[in-house]
């Protein structure tokens, strides 16, 4: 068997593993490992590399950046953020009709802003608006449904983890990729916004209003989310401008909002220990991942799958768009069973090599941005594509008297706006390059 059959073949023994339940970052670890043992013939090579990977990994001071963006999440969501910007969201939106849901929205983008995990935003979210939406006459679908939807937009709003892990995978820089997301992710929650909007005027029985509040309290409610604003400006601003490192940022992100936390009254030694323990566990799940990504990417560069897949490709003579287009279909559909750290790390080694080789019109530097940001929304989409998208889960699992497919039922809107915001991009790629 020649090492490109055994390369190939890898893809069917990973895939049935993850359908066994296998955690994917072990999955990924035991077909890299067994792929290098059949691929070398021993032991030696294959010593070695486990030696070697290990250490290569993990000693990129790039990674250090992740720790700290999740600890700065952990104190964010202990700290009262998410409150704050879902009550000056709603004191500003409430009284229109939709006007909760598009609130929730909003503040799902700020809290996006200093979370920077998809999961994390629709989770934390949840517990804070959900029961606002029920309380004020929203259908259990629809609020599920916009909260689900809402979610995604802390993988996309800079800072994202994903972004960090694919500048590292392509060699890109991390600043860039934020700046290039940047109008991405308002476009994203401005186009959720006109769903709830036409959502509401479909079906104006599935959402309720609440009493206009004064300006006063509009005001006094606003002054209240001035930390979010002073953090994403300092971390997102401070990068960008060239003050700090992503690294640098990401400390000085995490130190800001554990002083905000501390001053508010809400840190303490027990939410201390907590913040710092789920941080670990979190960065713990991530490295592990990379490890069985750095393994498998490994044997699949020994055996030469990704550069014969992207000379396959180019003798066909395809057109670079149909290529792009069918390699977005793909995601999205591996979006709908699959995490999005562990598909990025999984499928951009092979892709990147097959999109670099072909003719878009772009720089090499411009084509990795673009790229990236056209994945990372596909695979936002596949967070709430049903029938298995992971955010409906984690959002029904919090109102368990919604039925899930009243929750389909409503994401199908957003799914579509979505949709849209892809293709838009896709036909204009200077939306996504403008400040780069």
């Amino acid at each position: 068997m020649t090492d490109l059959t055994l390369g190939f073949l890898s893809f069917p023994v990973l895939l049935l593993l993850i359908f066994l339940r296998a955690p994917i970052g072990l999955a990924m670890l035991l077909c890299g490992i067994g792929g290098l043992w059949l691929a070398t013939d021993g032991t030696t090579v294959f010593m070695a590399r486990l030696k070697s990977e290990v250490f290569s990994t993990f000693s990129s001071y790039n990674l250090s950046i992740i720790p700290m963006f999740l600890l700065m999440g952990q104190f964010a969501t202990y700290s009262g953020m998410s409150r704050s910007l879902f009550k000056a969201a709603e004191a500003w939106l409430g009284h229109r009709k939709g006007g909760m849901a598009m609130a929730s929205v909003g503040a799902c983008a700020g809290f996006g802003a200093i979370c920077g995990s998809s999961l994390a935003t629709a989770a934390t979210m949840s517990k804070v608006a959900l029961p606002e939406l029920r309380k004020y006459g929203y259908s259990g679908g629809f609020s599920t449904a916009t909260l689900a939807a809402g979610g995604t937009l802390g993988i996309l709003i800079p800072p994202s983890v994903i972004l960090v892990i694919y500048a590292i995978l392509t060699e890109q820089n991390i600043a860039t990729l934020f700046a290039a997301a940047f109008i991405p992710g308002i476009l994203a929650a401005l186009g959720y916004m006109l769903t709830i909007a036409v959502y509401v005027r479909l079906y104006p029985d599935q959402a309720g209003t609440r009493p206009r509040v004064p300006y006063t309290e509009r005001i006094r409610a606003l002054g209240a989310v001035w930390p979010v604003l002073i953090v994403f400006g300092l971390v997102v601003g401070g990068i960008y401008q060239g003050w700090f490192t992503p690294t640098e940022g990401a400390a000085v992100g995490a130190m800001g909002t554990g002083l905000i936390a501390l001053f508010s009254g809400s840190l303490n030694w027990q939410v201390f220990r907590q913040s710092i323990t789920e941080t670990a566990t979190g960065t713990g799940m991530i490295f592990f991942i990379v490890l069985g990504a750095a393994f498998y990417n490994g044997f699949l560069a020994l055996t030469q799958v990704p550069q014969e897949l992207s000379g396959w490709v180019t003798d066909q003579g395809f057109s670079p768009w149909m290529v792009m287009v069918l390699i977005l279909v793909f995601y999205l559909i591996l979006g709908c069973l699959m995490d999005s750290l562990s598909m990025i790390l999984l499928t951009v080694p092979i892709f990147w090599p097959v999109i670099s080789g072909m003719d878009f019109g772009m720089t090499t530097e411009e084509l990795a941005i673009w790229f990236g940001i056209m994945v990372l929304i596909v695979v936002e989409v596949g967070l709430i594509t049903p029938p298995v998208g992971m955010n409906l889960f984690i959002i029904n699992s919090m109102d368990k008297d919604t039925p899930m497919t009243a929750t389909y039922r409503s994401v199908l809107f957003f799914v579509g706006s979505d949709v849209l915001r892809v293709f838009i991009l896709l036909m204009f790629p200077a939306i996504t390059l403008v400040f780069v």
